[in-house]
């Protein structure tokens, strides 16, 4: 099968990569594929038309079609949620239980699985042609996060205050108390939706314990948030991840993931 290549598979047209394992580890937790709690990816299991071998996640073909690659360097459209029930240990097994001696289990993937691939593979094609038109017309947009420049390994290094510039410094891995204000509501192109990110940036950014002034940060607007009806020069305080990650368009260098236990911090 190596030597001749997998028949089945849907070869991607374009698809966005990853960036690096960070960004890889983030979808994948979107998608369910990963616990909120993990740090790092894992090898992933493809177990369709009578196989089971291992595969890379190397992209997205759009928000719902994962772009998987095997050990022969083919590459295939699959959706997440299908590829999440292939780790199950009894994914593609029947027991076949007539008499005390039928203990083997026979590797039979159901013909509904097969039929849901097909259709998620196909309505993923259609997606991708539909992203070529949308980059065709806007060749040069870029995607809405980039990666910033890579933060070094050494010692955090205070900042400097005022509008002098910063001395570069070492983020933290795990979640922190932080505060921050809002500044700015706004958009940022998506090629993968036909809507575009809403974003909040924010201004006087700053790690509580330990204390670590950073300045402009950004985060999605996500329902949560709304519920909150923010305003322009809302103060938070919450607890959150900081990352380097810089916005489309914007001079906002860090992103804060998963902000949690929010609070709206009342001036008078």
């Amino acid at each position: 099968m190596m030597g001749q290549g997998y028949t089945f598979t849907i070869e991607p047209g374009s698809f966005y990569s990853f960036e690096d394992e960070a960004a890889l580890v983030e979808q994948c937790k979107a998608w369910g594929l990963l616990s909120e709690k993990a740090a790092k990816t894992k090898t992933f299991y493809y177990k369709g038309n009578g196989l089971n071998v291992p595969c890379s996640i190397i992209g997205l073909a759009d928000p719902i079609t994962a772009v998987i690659e095997f050990d022969n360097k083919q590459r295939h459209c699959i959706h997440p949620s299908y590829l999440k029930e292939m780790q199950a240990s009894t994914f593609g097994r029947r027991v076949t239980a007539l008499s005390d001696d039928s203990t083997e289990a026979e590797d039979a993937e159901p013909a509904a699985a097969v039929h849901a691939e097909v259709q998620e593979a196909q309505e993923a094609q259609v997606a991708q042609e539909e992203v070529q038109q949308v980059q065709a017309s806007t060749p040069d947009e870029p995607a809405a996060e980039e990666p910033a420049a890579s933060v070094p390994e050494s010692k955090p290094e205070p900042t400097a205050k005022g509008k002098g510039k910063k001395e570069k410094i070492q983020l933290p891995e795990e979640k922190v108390k932080m505060t921050a204000t809002v500044m700015e509501f706004t958009t940022v192109p998506n090629h993968f939706s036909d809507t575009d990110d809403e974003v909040i940036i924010y201004e006087a950014v700053a790690i509580t314990e330990p204390e670590i002034e950073l300045g402009s940060a950004w985060s999605s607007h996500s329902a949560t948030l709304k519920k909150l009806d923010l305003a322009v020069g809302d103060v938070l305080t919450f607890e959150g991840k900081i990352v380097a990650k810089k916005l489309t368009k914007h001079p906002v260098p860090y992103k804060i993931n998963n902000p949690a236990k929010l609070q709206k911090v009342t001036q008078e």
